[in-house]
């Protein structure tokens, strides 16, 4: 039990750090969105035309991401999950290097995708290592830890960029430093990760007896036999649905948080930056939090959890529309942010983790994974492009306004899913 332990312990620290590295390559758009904005007006692109095109940027790799998820992943559950997490740290690295070398929108653009695209299987892998090392029992609290990795390494990469900007430091710098820490990680993962506890002689993680594939554990037999069981369960499409809908709220505030920041509260380029991290780093309480209580609650324990925080984001949203315009920073609108990733992150966490392994358990834990976050980040398109203008054209009151009708569509399929749950818990089977 002891050495179990142990490697269980190491397990996580090398996914967790690697997966976190990820998010210095991914917060490092969204940071240096203010200076890529002032250096394209130095070549006379307008404010507003320059938003658009990072909106469209932004679309652009979110759609390679869903693609990513939805048709790559899955091969975590042939090959293993290893592989796929190591393919994520390696495009990462590759690929923010090739962006800081650019000077065009068209090789920002194509770097940006295919950073999008590698890192798309990372998750997944990661998922899939969780379900071969780890029992059901322990899923919430451990993907919840697991998922403090994106949001702890989005808040520290934030923080660090917001210094190097007060240093001086171009949007170069901060690319450049999101893949040194990138290949720091991959470095480690490349040398200690390894595939599962059953290869060192630790014996099986035990999988949730409600799965759809508890009836076996071994490699699937072909795509269909992977694939049919999800795509034939209401439960597992809804949740998909709601993976959609949270996405658009989560990817919004993750892009757009610092230009908010600055042009409709007055901030610097720097506090921005800092104060953006308000959103990731509350999130951490709230992954903590849900997922220890997740496991406590029982099976039906993450969609009670989930109707809550998406009921409180839909309020917290309506308040955030209240805040006015300023040019000397305003606390409100912060609070505001604060209690949106708190109700949201916690809960949003569960859908392409806890929830996509007591579907998939250890069989189709990487599939399941993919296609909840594949079909999220297909609603998170419309956080780059269409977030860019609607706030052109209504402000960021419209903006706020649309994020609040989708969390409460998203809190009434959080009860739909509830009710399923609490039929299936009844009849003692699977969710259909």
């Amino acid at each position: 039990m002891r050495s179990l332990r142990f490697r269980q312990t190491i397990t996580v620290l090398l996914l967790f750090g690697g997966y976190a590295a990820l998010y210095f390559c991914r917060a490092d758009i969204s940071v240096a969105a203010p200076l890529l904005i002032e250096d394209l007006g130095r070549h006379g692109v307008s404010h507003s035309e320059a938003i658009v095109h990072l909106g469209s940027m932004a679309s652009l790799g979110v759609l390679a991401y869903a693609l990513g998820k939805l048709f790559l992943t899955g091969l975590g559950d042939f090959w293993g999950g290893r592989w796929n997490f190591l393919i994520g740290l390696i495009g990462a690295v590759a690929f923010t290097l090739l962006f800081a070398s650019g000077s065009s929108l068209q090789l920002f653009t194509f770097a940006w995708i295919c950073n999008r695209l590698t890192k798309s299987m990372s998750w997944a892998g990661l998922i899939k290592v969780s379900s071969k090392w780890f029992d059901f029992s322990s899923y919430g609290t451990i993907i919840g830890i697991l998922s403090l990795s994106y949001l702890i390494g989005d808040a520290a990469a934030r923080q660090a960029m917001g210094a190097l900007i007060e240093h001086g430091f171009g949007w170069r710098a901060l690319f450049v430093f999101a893949a040194a820490v990138a290949g720091v990680l991959l470095l480690a993962n490349a040398l200690w990760l390894r595939e599962s506890r059953v290869a060192l002689g630790l014996g099986e993680a035990r999988t949730n007896p409600l799965s759809l594939f508890a009836a076996s554990e071994s490699r699937p037999a072909s795509v269909a036999a992977l694939l049919l069981p999800l795509l034939r369960s209401r439960a597992f499409i809804l949740v998909c649905l709601l993976s959609l809908g949270c996405t658009i709220v989560r990817e919004t505030f993750n892009i757009w948080t610092p230009v908010y920041l600055r042009d409709y509260l007055g901030f610097s380029v720097s506090q921005s930056a800092g104060k953006s991290a308000i959103f990731p780093g509350v999130g951490v309480a709230s992954v903590l939090l849900t997922g220890w209580l997740s496991d406590r609650l029982g099976l039906n324990g993450r969609p009670l959890i989930l109707f809550i925080g998406l009921a409180g984001t839909a309020a917290a949203l309506l308040a955030l529309m209240s805040a006015h315009s300023s040019t000397s920073g305003s606390l409100l609108p912060l609070v505001a942010i604060g209690a949106i990733a708190f109700c949201l992150l916690g809960p949003y966490s569960y859908l392409g983790g806890a929830m996509a392994l007591d579907f998939g358990g250890k069989q189709a834990g990487a599939v399941s994974s993919g296609i909840i976050d594949g079909v999220g980040y297909l609603g998170g398109v419309l956080a780059g492009d269409s977030v860019a203008r609607i706030s052109v054209m209504f402000g960021w009151h419209g903006v706020f306004m649309a994020l609040a009708a989708v969390s409460a569509l998203a809190a009434v399929g959080s009860g739909v899913l509830l009710a399923l749950g609490r039929r299936a818990a009844a009849a003692g089977r699977p969710m259909s």
